[in-house]
């Protein structure tokens, strides 16, 4: 029995090669673009009420093309003038030392899973005359709760601004020597896998050119608060965190 003639497709060359190159370098079918890198700006009323140091910042990262990030808190935009992604855990009025003892992170973490975190965190306890080691000990629960919702998390934990209200004398001073104690605190509690970074935001804040009341920033506060956090960020968001 003759069988019947079996046809052969002839590819050309160049139709081969493109195919074999999809196949080998393209994306896997349905294959979705990368996750952006969520962000959790974390503190008191200098990162909320307005906090518009944020503001500032997430629209410099879109007009700089870094724009796979998205900033997440339990918490909402409280105005600013601008579009941007307002999403924070900036709880006015509160004490970081508070904070760790009531446990409230765990909740606010659950319901946001961020890979960094802005962490400007103490101005209150400073006010009220708590130690700086208990402020210390309360940023190292945090960190551990930060890192029990996920290992390889990313903080960043401000130097904190200067303040001088006149309502308290001693806070300058008391500033200034918690912030003396943070680097070697970041370092010590730092890993390879979950780094803690000391980001300078104290140097070059004048309370009176950069504040409005001697603790919360005017815009051009927002402007330096801001500028200090972008080149401590924009590695982690390049990688991927």
């Amino acid at each position: 029995m003759r069988h019947p003639t079996r046809t052969r497709t002839r590819w050309p060359l160049a139709a081969a090669l493109a195919l074999a190159a999809g196949l080998l370098l393209g994306p896997p079918p349905g294959a979705a673009a990368a996750d952006p890198v969520r962000v959790m700006p974390l503190g008191d009323s200098i990162t909320g009420s307005p906090g518009c140091w944020r503001a500032v910042l997430w629209n410099r990262l879109q007009d700089e093309g870094h724009t796979a990030v998205d900033f997440v808190g339990t918490l909402g935009p409280q105005g600013c003038g601008v579009d941007y992604d307002g999403d924070n855990e900036g709880h006015g009025g509160y004490l970081v030392t508070n904070v760790a003892a009531q446990n409230m992170l765990p909740g606010w973490l659950d319901a946001t899973h961020p890979d960094v975190v802005l962490m400007h965190f103490g101005t209150n306890d400073v006010w009220s005359g708590v130690p700086p080691q208990r402020i210390l000990d309360a940023y190292t629960t945090l960190v551990a709760q930060m890192r029990a919702d996920n290992p390889g998390m990313v903080v960043l934990v401000a130097r904190l601004i200067p303040m001088n209200p006149p309502s308290c004398g001693e806070c300058a001073a008391r500033v200034e020597a918690l912030n003396a104690l943070i680097p070697g605190w970041a370092a010590d509690v730092g890993t390879a896998g979950s780094p803690v970074v000391a980001v300078d935001q104290w140097t070059g804040f004048d309370t009176a050119a950069d504040t409005y009341d001697g603790v919360h920033p005017n815009a051009a506060g927002d402007r330096k608060i801001a500028d200090r956090w972008y080149p401590a960020l924009v590695p982690h968001l390049d990688a991927g965190a």
